[in-house]
Order: C-alpha cells, then structure tokens, then sequence
C-alpha cells in the first residue's frame, strides 16, 4: 500500500481504515487531500478483499474542512479577464466534487466516525458516505457561509435527502454550530457515543457485520440505493429485476441458504 501525504490506510478483517492524518492542522484538507482520497477509495473498489470502509480523522478533529491555504493560492491565479477566470474556478470546482463523488460511487458501504470538528468541507465530505456515527459532543458546521461563500462541493446537493430541506436550509444559511446528539436527531448521524474510542469500536463492529455479509448482495444493494435518488420507483424496480437476473445466480445465494438452514456462518468469496 503507498504512503500518502494526507492520510494513513490500514486493512485488517476485510475493512479499509482510511484515516485523515494532519492532526497539527485539524485534518484540513489541503491539496494532497483532495488527490488522494481519489487514489484510496480507487484503490478500496479495486481490491476485492475490502468490503466495508471506516473513514475517520487522526488526533482530536475528523476535519475542519478546507485548507485556507488551498483557496488563496485558487486566487492567485486569477488575471484580469472575468471568463477565463470562470472557466479557471469551474474546472477547479469541479475537480474537488469529483473527489468525493469517488467516495459516494465507491462499490463498498464507506461508514464515516466524526469526532471534534465536522467543518465546511467536513459535511461535504460525510455527506458522501452511506453512514454517519458521531461522539455526542461532534460538532458540525456549514461553514462556507461564514466565508462569503456557497457550498459547492456535495453539501447542498446531497445534505437535503439526509435530513430535509427546510432543516438543510437553517444550517447552510445560518452556519451554527450543532452537535452529534442534534446531529443525530436530525437523522444526519445514525448514533451517537460517549467518546472517541467507543466510537471506533461501535463502527467497526457494524462493519464488521457488513463484511461477514455475500459481498455481491451488499454491492447490489448499495447501487440500487444509489440509483434510486434519481429515478422514479418503476425505474429502480426495472434495474433491480434486470441486475438480480443474473445475481440470484450467484453462489453467495446457495452459500448463505445453506448456512441458515443449518445454523452456521456463512463464508463468501471476495
């Protein structure tokens, strides 16, 4: 596995820990951040023996969102000409989305463990995920409102499916602080713990129950989740009847009868 600049990876009983690792920074994502999680979540849908991703942050933060630094040097290179300075923003806009679309179209169920700060690019980023765990004292912001500016890199987008419009529309207008017990009431977490650890120990052991699951029934299940934000409910039905044609064939389905007929554990191939 490479070293990366911006985080730390470990795989152990079949689950990526993708770790963000600038603690003296609060986890802030700066330029090696938004290149590499595209590298690590290409690398989790590649490797077959990943079934299931822990995505937390290193020291006291998950992330307090976007390094400063990184928009200062976007502005730099600006000029003088109004549409090319557009055209420069707008590539750049959308080279940032198309890091955490890598990790809402990853294959594997990626569960997110927010502890400290959950900032601006924070919520872009859980957002993302197919679930969210928080300590009870998280505290989550959206914070681009505060610096004159509208998120642009999943928040606005993916946020009102998670907790509502009208919910969405307080936070991203007003940029309040709210914590994970707030934040779990909401919906935008799913549970909350007392710290840290037993954050990690809670998350882990849920995915560890999705791992020890037929890996081609949860990859399934993840797309049909995924495809039906866009579609009508006869569309899904159409795409889920055409996809388990051929999957009902698998041998995961006979692995997974057999085993609960008989009471045991089922064992899948990756």
């Amino acid at each position: 596995m490479p070293d990366y600049q911006a985080f730390r990876v470990e795989l152990a009983d079949k689950i990526a820990h993708v770790i963000i690792d600038r603690p003296e920074k609060a986890n802030a994502m700066n330029a090696d951040f938004w290149r590499e999680i595209i590298e690590i979540f290409r690398w989790v849908d590649d490797t077959d023996e990943v079934r299931a991703v822990v995505l937390s942050g290193a020291g006291k933060h998950f992330s307090s969102g976007i390094d400063l630094m990184l928009l200062a040097q976007a502005a730099n290179v600006l000029g003088k000409d109004i549409g090319r300075n557009a055209e420069i923003l707008r590539r750049k806009i959308l080279e940032l989305q198309a890091s955490f679309n890598a990790v809402d179209l990853c294959r594997k169920p990626v569960l997110a463990a927010i502890h400290g700060y959950c900032l601006g690019g924070g919520i872009d980023l859980i957002a993302a995920c197919d679930m969210r765990y928080s300590t009870r004292d998280a505290q989550f912001s959206i914070k681009e409102i505060d610096i004159g500016m509208a998120a642009d890199v999943g928040t606005l987008q993916r946020l009102p499916r998670l907790i509502g419009d009208g919910m969405m529309r307080e936070l991203a207008y007003t940029g309040r602080h709210f914590d994970g017990e707030e934040a779990r009431s909401m919906g935008l977490v799913n549970r909350t713990f007392d710290d840290p650890q037993a954050l990690l120990d809670g998350v882990f052991a849920i995915a560890r129950d999705i791992a020890a699951k037929s890996p081609l029934a949860v990859r399934g299940t993840k797309e049909m989740v995924r495809y039906m934000r866009d579609h009508r409910v006869d569309d899904g039905l159409e795409y889920i009847a055409t996809w388990n044609a051929a999957m009902l064939q698998s041998a995961d389905l006979r692995v997974a009868m057999a085993a609960h007929m008989n009471k045991q554990k089922p064992e899948f191939a990756d």
